[in-house]
């Protein structure tokens, strides 16, 4: 290399630029349509399709190989999304945000998915092999935080903003004591907002403080207080009617389901699944409403948008149904609705609270998008200077149309006539088999009832358990696993890693089992297992980074990628439905039982001992 500047310099700032735009276009775009009052449905259907540039990434990978070097594609990229982003922040205040963000959030995808090609190209090319080992948990490491900065910081200063340019915030504590009175539902009427005088404006909750008993009440009367809850605030127009459209569909049951799974889930059932009779208890969580009312009637035309949402406080606490509410001049003198519910687990005194912003929602994403898109100029200029100039980053020699037609053909073609491509592709579709099905049940398995095989937690308990500690183990088992096969390369540390990755699964085999009450067993358990896959996880990616050396190696790792997903995803489509034949103790040894496929996998493949090296 014709540059040796630490990786430390770039490495982490590379990894963090990769994971924003991607979370930027899945995550905050859901959460801000939200915010905006779009439906449901129209979130669903339209964010959905934005994950397609991620999927078909492969298909142009060949093209970042050919034309110019990686280093110009980051810088490039990093550039556009950083349009993009602006482009979003500009459209928001207008009539058409929808379909103009929208084409926007198209534009940061395929700019982010050729980003994820021309990083990973550049830090094969960038690095030594034994280098590659060492970072590989660094850059995942930097790639969660850029997560954790979309989904908490950014959402959380867009709140901020919303708070800060609206009406003063509104405040509503829920407690939850076993010695409150049995039954505290509030749906009293109260007086007119007008009979509150106030110096301005302001939203104003009946109760403001709610106290709950913990004692569980029968499901029916639940729901019914719930039903009365959303069609009083559809009623008064406070919510779409199209929130609950679908609603009360009945499902004709499809020809596979009725030739396939439903046939094949009974056999399962009688011959490997726990003969349990489950015992329904009819009951729920204790619920209370409380009303909304704003004192003043907006101006004509205005409308006022209140979002009540979590603030702080225990999880087990929970909002129900619409968290949006519209205030006209029509509506503004009648009573809306809030639900709030409390975990059925949750049996000791317990406290949350929840807060009502008003303020200006398209201006407070704005500005968040406008933040995002400076960071990514900035990222543009940093790593102008910062990324190394390898030798080896260097553009295909023939640009012509046809040259660049023969050298797609000739990335794919030669992706599939490496040495062992079958135990290759093998590996990359199997070895996260048993984690796969695993990881999509745990949450699942953390949250039911212990009557059903679960471990029965709050959700609070879920969050600190899965959420805190599990994260925590699985980036300390990356970082870990990346240091350690820097000194003994690939080979040495494969086995071990891939038994660690498996053999740590059967942790829940043991928590499905024996059902702990200790919260520090089960949190011990679930740190161990995700340790494990991190730790194990680190071979894999190594092995990516092997399978892909040699000549068009950015097309052949992006390619590789898109083997890693599928491996992910079809696995975890079915392990919901087999579960639910099972029960949790015998999904789990099922679990441990396609465990014996990655082994297989990784007993097929012969590796370079010097590969990953120092």
């Amino acid at each position: 290399m014709s540059s040796r500047k630490s990786p430390w310099y770039w490495v982490p700032s590379l990894y963090f630029a990769e994971g924003l735009p991607y979370v930027a276009v899945m995550t905050l775009s859901v959460i801000m349509y939200k915010r905006l009052g779009i439906s449901n449905a129209d979130i669903a259907l339209y964010t959905s399709w934005l994950y397609l540039p991620w999927v078909i990434k492969p298909f142009w990978s060949p093209f970042v190989d050919i034309f110019k070097t990686k280093r110009w594609w980051i810088t490039a990229m990093q550039l556009l999304i950083g349009g993009g982003l602006a482009g979003v922040a500009f459209m928001l205040p207008l009539p058409f945000f929808f379909q103009a963000t929208l084409a926007f959030f198209w534009l940061m995808g395929f700019s982010s998915a050729t980003h994820d090609i021309a990083a990973d190209g550049f830090y094969m090319i960038a690095l030594e092999t034994h280098d590659q080992a060492m970072y590989v948990g660094i850059r995942s490491t930097f790639y969660r935080l850029a997560t954790v900065l979309s989904q908490g910081v950014l959402v959380m200063f867009a709140g901020l903003l919303e708070s800060a340019t609206g009406l003063s915030p509104l405040e509503i504590k829920v407690s939850a004591d076993p010695n409150a009175p049995a039954f505290a539902v509030y749906t009293n009427a109260q007086p007119l907002p007008g009979a509150h005088p106030h110096d301005k404006a302001c939203f104003m909750a009946f109760p403001q403080t709610v106290r709950l008993n913990t004692a569980n009440i029968p499901a029916d009367s639940a729901k019914i207080l719930k039903q009365f809850a959303m069609e009083q605030n559809q009623l008064h127009g406070f919510v779409p009617l199209d929130e609950v459209a679908a609603a009360g569909k009945v499902q004709k049951s499809s020809w596979w389901s009725a030739t396939v799974s439903t046939p094949l889930g009974q056999w399962l059932r009688t011959h490997f699944g726990v003969q349990k009779e489950v015992q329904t208890s009819g009951m729920e969580g204790n619920v209370a409403l409380v009303q909304i009312r704003l004192n003043q009637k907006p101006e004509p035309g205005k409308t006022r948008v209140l979002i009540t949402s979590y603030d702080k406080g225990d999880k087990s606490i929970i909002q129900v149904g619409v968290g949006r509410l519209e205030f006209t001049e029509s509506n503004w003198d009648k009573p809306a609705w809030m639900v709030v519910q409390l975990d059925p687990k949750l049996t000791e005194s317990s406290e949350a609270s929840f807060r009502g912003l008003s303020g200006k929602i398209p201006f407070s994403w704005s500005i968040t998008f406008f933040i995002l898109a400076g960071l990514f100029v900035a990222f543009f200029v940093y790593h102008r200077f910062a990324l190394p100039r390898p030798v080896d980053d260097k553009p295909g020699s023939d640009t012509t149309p046809s040259g660049i037609l023969k050298g797609f053909v000739h990335a794919f073609a030669t992706f599939f006539q490496k040495k062992q491509v079958v135990a290759g592709i093998f590996f990359m579709l199997t070895y996260r088999f048993a984690e796969a099905q695993l990881l999509k049940l745990v949450s699942p398995f953390l949250l039911d009832g212990k009557d059903v095989g679960g471990l029965g937690l709050t959700t609070g308990q879920v969050g600190l358990v899965y959420g805190t500690i599990g994260i925590i183990s699985l980036t300390v088992g990356g970082i870990i696993g990346g240091i350690i096969a820097s000194r003994g390369g690939l080979k040495k540390w494969l086995w071990p890693m891939a038994l660690s990755m498996l053999l740590t699964a059967a942790t829940f085999m043991y928590l499905a089992y024996f059902q702990p009450d200790s919260l520090w067993i089960i949190s011990t358990c679930v740190g161990l297992e995700q340790f494990g896959y991190g730790f194990g996880f680190t071979a894999y990616m190594m092995y990516l980074m092997y399978y892909a050396t040699g000549a068009n190696k950015t097309s052949h790792y992006a390619i590789c990628t898109a083997f890693m997903a599928l491996g992910m995803m079809i696995p975890g489509m079915f392990a919901g439905w087999i579960q639910e034949q099972l029960g949790y103790a015998r999904f789990f040894e099922y679990v441990m039982i396609c465990s014996i496929i990655p082994l297989i996998a990784t007993a097929l493949l012969k590796i370079d001992p010097a590969f990953g090296k120092k």
